[in-house]
């Protein structure tokens, strides 16, 4: 248990580093991607579709390789699979850290593209199937809520950071602590047990995973990638699953839809700049490390994992639906501090579907949730970016600045209904199990 707690550890500093440059760029890429596309001015077409644009093709790229990336790392390790997006992670940022003109910025979000079809979401995708790796299953959720919080932890000092520095030191610094999270991975991280877990598990039960339920099947670099039919295999696993998986859909067309569609409303509505976007997701950060680190562990075994996952989504819903309707600028900052229980659905949501499969296929099983994700990223931006360019402009058919981000409350919406029939199907399995079990206390 010692080395299974300093591998976790290790696992939540690098995650830390490696979220605390990514994070801290965010307030800052729009104003340079206005200042490159649209000089001068707070409202523009152009680099509102160039990232929906960037968005969407990610979300392809992510789509494909992130159930490869989950499947490799069952077979070859989460610590060498870790190590080729942390280093490509690097590049892009190195790009802006040099210059921030037009035809740097053009070559940064090139490269950005093509590189984070690979890299998008697989950092999160495996620190997860370490996670699964490492730790029981009664643990598991308030381990997956700690590792959301260091992320949210990231989150805040990232955006702490940039409130306090220049837009080109924001991504000197961002690309030097990229540098370190290598680092100190390839250092420190120990490679996770996943390996042990499997002979361990399937020495004492013969069908400990899907897979081995069909024989002769295994993967193997470049012979036995998985397929279409791997996916949907997994998705029949078990009906929870596949509701994790439908969840895990409509959340994040929400979320990536009101994130993106966020930033340019209060660029156009309000003048927001690189400072206010900052302090705005500082609240939502802090909000989401009380909410991670000190709630979470108390209300997921006294509420159920189910019933915190249909909390968090609810709020997640309002904190969009009164971002939608802000009057004044104080109503977003209000607004973000509903992230202290939106930010439950998430973990709540691995940490469900992990238990529904074996202990050699948490790779597989995080990677195949993290590709329906990055479909969710395809349909969001050509969703959501061509509406809120519209609402936005001044052909917009009625006036309403923040439309989509409403559009986007109401989809998030289809995800709480889907999880408290989850809650439904869960109550109705305990129920039937119940009365099955017979009864022999004698008249």
């Amino acid at each position: 248990m010692e080395e299974s707690g300093g591998g976790i550890g290790h696992l939540l500093m690098t995650v830390f580093l490696y979220c605390f440059s990514s994070f801290m760029v965010i307030p800052a890429i729009t104003d340079v991607t206005m200042s490159a596309i649209c000089p001068g001015k707070d409202e523009c077409s152009l680099a509102i579709y160039l990232s929906g644009i960037q968005q969407a093709i990610i979300g392809l790229g992510s789509l494909v390789t992130m159930p490869i990336v989950g499947n490799l790392s069952d077979t070859y390790g989460r610590k060498l699979m870790l190590t080729l997006p942390m280093i490509l992670t690097i590049f892009p940022l190195g790009i802006l850290a040099y210059s921030r003109r037009r035809e740097f910025f053009y070559a940064y979000y090139v490269m950005k593209t093509l590189i984070s079809m690979v890299t998008e979401g697989s950092v999160h995708c495996l620190a997860l199937a370490y996670v699964a790796d490492n730790v029981p299953e009664n643990r598991r959720v308030s381990t997956f809520g700690i590792m959301s919080g260091i992320v949210s932890c990231a989150f805040v000092c990232g955006n702490l950071s940039t409130r306090f520095l220049s837009t080109p030191s924001t991504f000197q610094v961002a690309t030097a602590v990229s540098v370190i999270a290598l680092v100190y991975m390839k250092l420190f991280l120990q490679e996770s047990n996943t390996q042990n877990a499997i002979s361990a598990k399937a020495s004492s039960e013969t069908n400990c995973c899907l897979l081995e339920k069909s024989p002769k099947r295994t993967f193997q670099m470049f012979k036995d990638l998985p397929s279409l039919d791997d996916a949907i295999s997994l998705l029949k696993t078990s009906p929870t699953f596949s509701q994790a998986a439908l969840i895990s859909f409509f959340t994040t067309v929400a979320e990536v839809g009101g994130h993106a569609s966020l930033l340019y409303y209060l660029k156009a509505q309000f003048q927001f700049d690189k400072d206010q976007f900052a302090d705005l997701m500082i609240i939502g950060g802090i909000a989401g490390i009380i909410s991670q680190l000190i709630l979470m562990p108390i209300l997921a075994p006294a509420l159920g994992e189910e019933k915190l996952l249909s909390v968090g989504l609810f709020f997640s819903c309002v904190n969009l639906l009164l971002h939608s309707i802000a009057w004044s600028t104080w109503v977003p900052y209000a607004a973000s501090i509903i992230s202290l229980l939106a930010v439950f659905a998430m973990p709540c949501l691995r940490s469900i579907a992990s238990k529904q499969i074996g202990p050699c296929e948490q790779g597989r099983a995080q990677g195949c949730l993290t590709g329906i994700c990055s479909f969710a990223n395809i349909v969001s931006p050509l969703l959501f970016s061509p509406l809120t360019a519209l609402f936005l402009s001044e052909t917009a058919p009625f006036h309403f600045p923040g439309f989509s981000i409403l559009c986007a409350g109401f989809t998030g919406m289809i995800a709480f209904l889907q999880s408290l029939q989850m809650i439904k199907n869960s109550t109705e399995y305990v129920s039937s199990s119940t009365a099955d079990i017979p009864n022999f206390v004698e008249p």
